[in-house]
Parts: C-alpha cells; sequence; structure tokens
C-alpha cells in the first residue's frame, strides 16, 4: 500500500505522514529532506544549480539514510547527520530552487519510486500524488491558510532558537509557495482525486482521524480494513 501525502510548507503533512507511518507500522518517506540533502551536497560539492547533467548524476549518487530517532527521524549523508544542517531557511529556498531542476527530478522520482516498489510507504512531499506515485492507494493533501502556516514555522524556529520576526516568516513563506506552485516541473498543487484537508483550526489528532477514517483502518489490527 502506498500513501501519498501532499502539500505546502507548515501545513503538518510532516508530522501527519509521520504519525500515519507509525500508526499503520510501515515506512515514512521524507521527500523534502532528500532534495534539501541534495542542494546541501551540491553546494558542498560545487555543482552549479544551473548544471542539469552534473546535480542528476550527483543525485543518483548520493548516500542517504533515514534513521528512526523517537518521535521523529535522522537524516544521514553516509554516516554524518545532516539533520538540523538541512532544516535551515537557507537550505529549505535552495531545496525548492534545485527541486525545479528537471534533472534532479528525474533522478529523485527515479529513486523514489524504487523505494516505493518495496510496498508499504506513506510518501509525503509536494508532486507524491501527481508525478511519483500517481497510481497510489490514497492520496491527500494537506494545507491551511498562510498565517496558521506562518505561525507554526514561527514557533518551530523559536523552538530551535532562532531569532527571527514572525512577518519575516511569513514573507519566507509566501516566496516559497510561489516558488512552489510557480515552477514549470511538477508544480505544488492536488491530485485530481486528493482528499483535500484544510488543518486550520484543528489540531494534528484530528487530521490523523480523519486519514485514517478514510483509509479504514482498524482499531484492533492497526492494519487497512477491506471493504466488502
Amino acid at each position: 500500500m502506498i500513501i501519498t501525502i501532499d502539500g505546502p510548507s507548515g501545513s503538518g503533512k510532516s508530522t501527519v505522514s509521520r504519525l500515519i507511518a507509525e500508526r499503520l507500522g510501515i515506512q515514512y518517506l521524507d521527500t523534502g529532506a532528500m532534495y534539501r540533502a541534495s542542494a546541501l551536497q551540491a553546494v558542498r560539492k560545487g555543482i552549479d544549480f544551473g548544471n542539469g547533467p552534473g546535480l542528476f548524476n550527483m543525485c543518483l549518487e548520493l548516500d542517504l539514510h533515514f534513521m528512526p530517532c523517537g518521535n521523529s527521524q535522522k537524516i544521514l549523508l553516509g554516516n554524518e547527520d545532516i539533520t538540523s544542517e538541512i532544516r535551515s531557511p537557507e537550505m529549505d529556498m535552495m531545496a525548492s530552487e534545485i527541486s525545479a531542476v528537471k534533472e534532479v527530478r528525474e533522478a529523485m522520482t527515479t529513486l523514489q519510486r524504487k523505494i516505493g516498489m518495496t510496498g508499504g510507504l506513506v510518501a509525503e512531499g509536494r508532486d507524491m500524488g501527481t508525478v511519483v506515485f500517481p497510481d497510489a492507494d490514497y492520496k491527500f493533501f494537506v494545507t491551511a491558510s498562510i498565517p496558521e502556516r506562518a505561525q507554526r514555522r514561527y514557533m518551530e524556529r523559536l523552538g530551535r532558537g532562532e531569532s527571527i520576526s514572525r512577518d519575516k516568516v511569513e514573507e519566507e513563506l509566501k516566496r516559497r509557495d510561489e516558488q512552489d506552485m510557480g515552477r514549470s516541473i511538477a508544480p505544488l498543487r492536488p491530485a485530481a482525486d486528493a482528499d483535500i484537508i484544510d488543518t486550520t483550526g484543528i489540531d494534528i489528532e484530528q487530521v490523523i482521524e480523519t486519514i485514517v477514517k478514510k483509509i479504514g483502518i482498524s482499531a484492533e489490527s492497526g492494519k487497512p480494513c477491506k471493504e466488502d
């Protein structure tokens, strides 16, 4: 079973995806982290974002691993923990920029589909239901109002010890949305057959229960129920 959960920054899709994967006992694929890691590696290797072929080869050679860590997961590049480094605001914009490169998109789609071949996956991102897994068993698009998303991201960054104004966070969020929705390759949008969930004013548990009900998970087994 493959479940896709797409949506913009600050919508809550990462937390929802991880918790749904835990509830089902299947793998959680954070594709956003994959693009962030590729941007970080490109910067380290001095590969220009305009060098499509160079980025393609680099992406295919990425030694990227996801390691469960309590209620979250660590992102490893080789043996190096890059979890914190790829979560900076600068890397956020770089990830959006590099994800618009055709060759990068092709390489990542190949890697993501390869992971999906093992089955049992909650894939979170921006084009999971539209491009990467168009035949997914269940598709969701999680969103929220810009003020609410900005507030969530602002509190998250304060929690990381950053000193930033809420207005600045909202401004950056709007720029990221424009980049993601305006790109010509795999723009951010709901799949035609996706269930759209607006999380404005709704807590995470309510969102999870909405998805669980749609999938039809048995409370006893934690597995999807088969309909007669």
